[in-house]
């Protein structure tokens, strides 16, 4: 799970899919003919440019009769640009022409609806903008917002924020059925006690034991429970449930974890479900679910779902045109399993009036860079309106879901420079705007927002393995000898490359669980049961559908996705979600704060 997916260098912003800084642009609806007086439409295009390419995105607003399908066409004003690499349409260049057809997930446009898009390009001597388009044959708006300013430094960039959010108002006690805006402040989390036996099997477990750490539900079976499995226990999902209200729980949290080809990018956690088993995801997997959590029993409980982790930002950064982009990931794509299932998921189990649905949003270390940052906040919208989901079934987001990524990076800022270089030219951050999850998810959050999710939106933080105390944890700033010495010396996130993502030596315990730490971050959460290992360190088999990936190897050297490094795994690790007794001692043993 959280392979990490990335091109190094500056180059990869021509080889990944991202959209840059938006520029405004007046919208101008043009008259139609009278034979397609059913098609009318805005069409905006805005671009953020550097020298030789350009990262675009179009918004196409339906305001005619809905659609069922659709195809834009415009032609590029100089003979020298270049579609590269597109996301949210099939898209195809001949000449000056270029045409973008609907995905099988966003062919269908209701009227007022938008539908947003975009691809990376080339360019040589100038970059000027289409001036007209098409929508189905049928002529749309002008619409030449401003020009850009090239950024000084590749890629397109988008400073972070300099201010956080706004504080998350606290809330008052709702009448029943509806939902508080903070599921987890001032309130009681489920332990699970199947857990809890497992970390007071280890000397000092209890210590931590009665932390809240969520359930998951990464197959079928495990929705009633499964005592013959290493990866899952006995309790199924209503047991769970009518443990937490003998609790006094207030908040219980699940992950809803099984699409159709899942873990499209890795195979530590590869699912049971094929490519094309949508269906049966919906109505064997979800419906079941829903069923259970939507009973009035457990109306007073706040359930909180974590849904469907490591999917959607794959279909930014492991499709076709990617470095290690996989068959898999353009198959879910093309046939839209990741969106509609978790739309579908959205939908069903966020109509249940205490359900709260966080849709994980990855990591700062997966999509930190412009060149995936803004793309994959689209994608996560999309999915959020797909399937008779709306933007209205999301509560949240969740970032760093079972990885490592240190919450605040105390002795580097982004900003910094050593003797007149920036640190985003070192090697571990690598052109990222971001070193840290705080920073991200705050950032992130703001983008989500932009998207169209609402302003009150929340983040979530899994800390679970994040805290890499102990004895390595740095006290100060590195060396200023150059960037490298300054960033290696200084950073507390000890991995030896921050792709690495299985079963991490030297990782420890982070922040316990707690609510409202941060402004725009609704809790601090143990999402990744500590001491559940993240994949086996050689192939074992099961009958569990968990695979084997060579980044639990602790003997493998690497692949292009972590710059070639030595996997930093520990060794003699059992399946993905299996107890891994000698894990969960080191991340006690490296507890930060400590314990």
């Amino acid at each position: 799970m959280n392979v990490w997916r990335r091109l190094s260098g500056p180059r990869r912003a021509l080889a990944l899919g991202g959209a840059g800084a938006l520029v405004a642009g007046g919208l101008v609806t043009l008259p139609v003919t009278v034979a397609h007086a059913a098609t009318q439409c805005d069409v905006s295009y805005t671009t953020s440019d550097w020298q030789g390419g350009f990262t675009a995105t179009v918004n196409i607003k339906n305001i005619g009769d809905a659609l069922n399908g659709w195809t834009l066409g415009f032609t590029f004003p100089d003979g020298n640009q270049r579609v590269q690499q597109g996301w949210s349409a099939r898209w195809s260049q001949s000449g000056r022409n270029v045409t973008a057809q609907n995905e099988s997930y966003n062919g269908a446009v209701a009227s007022g609806a938008t539908v947003s898009l975009g691809f990376n390009g080339a360019w040589s001597g100038s970059n000027p903008k289409p001036t007209s388009f098409t929508l189905n044959g049928v002529t749309c708006n002008g619409g030449t917002p401003p020009t850009t300013t090239p950024p000084t430094t590749p890629p397109p960039s988008t400073p972070p924020p300099t201010t956080p959010p706004p504080t998350t108002p606290p809330p008052t006690t709702p009448p029943p059925g509806q939902k508080v805006d903070n599921p987890y402040l001032n309130a009681q989390g489920y332990v699970n006690p199947e857990w809890k036996a497992k970390a007071e099997s280890v000397a000092g477990g209890n210590r931590v034991s009665n932390n809240p750490t969520a359930v998951w539900i990464d197959r079928i079976a495990a929705i009633n429970g499964t005592p013959d499995s290493s990866s899952n226990g006995a309790m199924g999902v209503r047991d769970h449930l009518n443990k937490a209200l003998e609790q006094g729980a207030d908040y219980i949290q699940f992950v809803i974890y099984n699409l159709p080809g899942r873990d499209c990018a890795a195979l530590a956690s590869n699912g049971e479900l094929r490519a094309d088993e949508l269906p049966r995801y919906k109505a064997e997997y979800i419906d079941p679910i829903a069923a259970i959590q939507g009973d009035p029993k457990y109306a007073s409980l706040r359930i909180v779902n974590i849904i469907e982790i490591d999917s959607l930002p794959n279909l930014v950064t492991n499709t076709s045109g990617n470095p290690g982009g996989t068959a898999m990931c353009d198959t879910v794509k093309a046939n839209g399993a990741y969106v509609n299932g978790v739309g579908y998921a959205l939908s069903k189990l966020g109509a249940i009036g205490n359900v709260y649905n966080y849709i994980d949003a990855a990591h700062h270390g997966w999509i930190g860079w412009d060149s995936n940052f803004s793309p994959t906040a689209q994608i996560l919208k999309d999915a959020a309106v797909a399937s008779g989901s709306t933007v209205n079934h999301v509560h949240g987001f969740i970032v760093n879901t079972a990885n490592y990524s240190a919450l605040r990076e105390p002795y580097i800022k982004i900003t910094d420079n050593v003797n007149g270089t920036s640190v985003r030219q070192s090697k571990w951050i690598d052109w990222n705007f971001y070193v840290d999850e705080l920073s991200f998810a705050q950032a992130f959050r703001n983008e989500l927002v932009a998207k169209g999710f609402d302003s009150k939106i929340g983040m979530l933080i899994d800390t679970s393995r994040n805290g890499w105390g102990g004895s390595a944890r740095p006290t100060g700033p590195g060396a200023t000898t150059n960037v490298d010495t300054y960033v290696n010396g200084g950073r507390v996130d000890r991995r030896i490359h921050a792709g690495n993502w299985c079963n991490q030596a030297g990782a420890g315990l982070g922040e316990r669980p707690k609510a409202a730490p941060e402004p725009g971050i609704d809790a601090y959460v143990w999402v990744k049961p500590p001491g559940e290992s993240d994949g086996s360190s050689k192939e074992i088999p099961n009958n569990e559908g968990k695979g084997f990936d060579r980044m639990c190897d602790p003997t493998y050297t690497g692949n292009a996705r972590n710059g070639n490094s030595m996997s930093g795994a520990l060794p003699d690790a059992p399946i993905s979600g299996a107890w891994f007794p000698a894990q969960f001692a080191q991340l006690m043993q490296n507890a930060y704060p400590a314990l």
